[in-house]
């Protein structure tokens, strides 16, 4: 039995560090009320500055587990055009990643009767992986360190890139659509025949804010997000659904995030409910993601909590940028 864990657990780790290499473990964090971390083209859009904190802990009750926090922060500038910027620190065992998004967006009106409104992002990239030698230890014996002479210090590698992204609105419908990591990887201190340079993954990402009537206290949000990475040509996709029910400015949401290959769609990788609220100016967020194999008997689920502060309200006389 606990070979096989340990089979699930690389496998776990291979696919992790795919989708993760040179950017953040996106979950269920944009159904926060923070889509900003999933494309730049939503820098901007609101009335506050926007700040957002997630703490990620994945498959807890297994030592070294990967842990991720990091802080998502938009704000609009002039009456069409906003900036943001994206902070995270990811550990995975012995491997460590830091990096920083700076991003730019620019929302034009096709037409203001109808909220026809199409956004245009900009993201610059800075990425370091780093391997922490000083956890390597002797065989069995934890208190005692590596002595291989051909391992000297920590090693690591930077990665600078680029995102792009565009999205249509029309009144509560959304259509977004992300390339990042535009620029291929420099193999120089890799090895080429096992190491990929590409990596680009591509983010498709569209939903509906439905209300029965304007007077409404109740909204339901399905919502869709595709996911493909050119690397291997492996693509995930998540279906979600979100209520909200409204009291006055303040609401409060519970949903569902399903997640899946997209080969199996019948066999997802986990389930997560999720819930949340917004009370004046401040957010809570908590999501638990349940994984649906044989982990479950060794792991207490990943779990995620999101915080947030809108400051220094400044209302536009654009609405594309409500």
């Amino acid at each position: 039995m606990f070979q096989k864990l340990i089979c699930i657990l690389l496998l776990f780790s291979v696919f992790a560090l795919k989708s993760q290499e040179i950017n953040s473990p996106q979950l269920t964090q944009y159904l926060a009320d923070n889509p900003f971390v999933l494309s730049p083209v939503y820098a901007g859009i609101g009335d506050h500055v926007k700040i957002r904190l997630n703490g990620l802990t994945q498959w807890i009750g297994i030592k070294d587990a990967p842990e991720t926090q990091s802080i998502a922060a938009d704000m609009r500038i002039g009456e069409q055009s906003g900036v943001g910027a994206f902070l995270y620190n990811d550990s995975n065992g012995n491997t460590k990643q830091q990096g920083a998004r700076i991003s730019f967006a620019h929302h034009l009106t096709i037409d203001k009767y109808d909220d026809k409104f199409l956004s245009f992002g900009l993201s610059y990239n800075f990425n370091q992986f780093r391997i922490d030698i000083w956890k390597l230890h002797e065989g069995d014996d934890l208190r005692t360190p590596a002595t291989d002479p051909s391992i000297t210090d920590d090693r690591s590698t930077t990665n600078h890139n680029f995102d792009v992204g565009m999205m249509y609105r029309w009144d509560k419908f959304y259509f977004s659509a992300n390339a990042s990591n535009l620029i291929n990887k420099d193999l120089t201190k890799f090895n080429p025949t096992y190491e990929p340079n590409t990596l680009r993954n591509y983010y498709v990402y569209t939903g509906y804010r439905y209300k029965k009537n304007k007077n409404s206290n109740l909204e339901v949000e399905p919502s869709l997000l595709y996911k493909l990475f050119e690397s291997d040509g492996r693509s995930e996709a998540d279906i979600n659904v979100k209520l909200r029910w409204y009291d006055l400015d303040d609401y409060y949401y519970a949903g569902l995030n399903y997640r899946f290959l997209n080969d199996q769609i019948g066999k997802p990788l986990y389930i997560a409910p999720f819930v949340g609220l917004k009370k004046a100016n401040f957010y809570f967020g908590y999501s638990m993601q349940v994984i649906l194999n044989d982990i479950i008997k060794f792991s207490y689920g990943t779990h995620v909590v999101t915080l947030g502060i809108d400051l220094f309200q400044g209302v536009s006389n654009c609405r594309c940028a409500y």
